[in-house]
């Protein structure tokens, strides 16, 4: 998995291309953006990595991503016109979905059940050029078979990865909202 930074930074770019932003809006972008990872749990109460609720699994789908879309709609979207509920709608699903299509993109693990819970399979993308993280306790012990510590080479393929179109995605949006 990418780190819980670069889910959040993927998370606040594409907030810059909402226009309604309702009190709580980058608070919830950003839960948005790293709450599949809450699945993490599932470690603690001995639920297998694999399995359709353990890490990568149910909260990495784009049906959980739906969910949590229409939940905050709902719940930040009173008051505000239909259009702007089904914009928040969008926004937060596309939020929460993006943190399964970038553990897609990572060179490890087992791969994210984007269509669960309708298919249990796992899923990564043809190319795959994110390092994965590790989890736990080994991001800052773990070292590449060329002795180079794993963090240094997670990070810096985040940056190259994520942190620079995040960074591209923000910017286009500021641009293209202030033209408007």
């Amino acid at each position: 998995m990418p780190t819980i930074l670069s889910h959040a930074a993927a998370g606040a770019a594409l907030g810059q291309w909402q226009r309604a932003r309702p009190a709580g809006f980058w608070f919830w972008t950003l839960c948005c953006a790293m709450l599949p990872d809450a699945d993490v749990v599932a470690f603690d109460v001995g639920i297998p990595y694999g399995d359709m609720l353990g890490h990568r699994g149910l909260t990495h789908s784009l049906a959980f991503a739906a969910l949590v879309g229409a939940l905050l709609a709902v719940a930040l979207g009173r008051g505000v016109h239909r259009q702007a509920r089904m914009s928040l709608f969008f926004h937060f699903s596309l939020v929460t979905a993006s943190h399964g299509l970038l553990d897609a993109l990572t060179d490890g693990g087992l791969g994210a059940a984007l269509l669960a819970p309708f298919s249990e399979a796992r899923y990564f993308f043809p190319w795959r050029p994110i390092a994965v993280s590790p989890i736990g306790g080994g991001f800052f012990t773990a070292r590449n078979l060329d002795g180079v510590p794993r963090w240094v080479a997670v990070l810096s393929s985040e940056l190259l990865w994520v942190g620079f179109p995040a960074a591209v995605v923000a910017f286009a949006a500021r641009v293209r909202l202030r033209a408007q």
